[in-house]
């Protein structure tokens, strides 16, 4: 927890979510009223973490339309969740990216759809014949968080670590102004 608070970590992590924009939580506050959030409530935030006491705040539900028609619900979680999760983010990728497949291109840093694709005509002029594209139809929606903390808890030590990303998968979502707790799902 400490690497994660860490003042350049968090720094980083500030850019990053200020240059997404994206669009305000439950809370309403957007990435504009960030600055003056931190500065006020930063000291506090920052004790909270390291204590092991923070909570996240319940997500917002969306609903953005889907490229080949249908919607696909969304959570939006608060500017200062953001925060934090991108500061989790910076830490845990360097513990977890090495140890993914070399093939696999979605969600990773420094890859894209244009590598797949790249790679793929690679293989094909290498003389393979086949080529399996997947896409698991709401996979997100559907992880189970005890398998997934469990294989968190292989790598990760920190009970502090732990007990936030659990406490980030169960926060409740908002809909039609009630939380509604989450039991699976990222």
């Amino acid at each position: 927890m400490e690497a994660v608070v860490e003042k350049a970590n968090m720094a980083r992590a500030y850019r990053k979510v200020v240059a997404n924009k994206g669009a305000p939580g439950a809370d309403g506050m957007t990435v504009d009223q960030l600055t003056d959030h931190l500065k006020q409530h930063w000291p506090t935030l920052r004790e909270r973490l390291l204590a092991g006491e923070y909570h996240p705040s319940p997500i917002r539900a969306a609903k953005i339309p889907k490229p080949k028609g249908g919607t696909r619900q969304l959570g939006i979680p608060t500017v200062t969740d953001r925060l934090i999760q991108q500061a989790l983010l910076q830490v845990l990728t360097p513990i977890f990216d090495p140890g993914f497949s070399a093939s696999s291109y979605g969600y990773r840093p420094g890859r894209s759809a244009q590598q797949a694709v790249s790679a793929m005509k690679a293989h094909v002029s290498a003389g393979h014949r086949w080529v399996v594209d997947l896409d698991l139809e709401a996979f997100f929606d559907r992880v189970n968080h005890d398998l997934l903390m469990a294989r968190i808890a292989r790598r990760v030590r920190d009970k502090r670590v732990l007990r936030l990303i659990r406490r980030y998968l169960e926060a409740g979502m908002f809909q039609h102004g009630l939380a509604a707790p989450r039991r699976q799902g990222t």
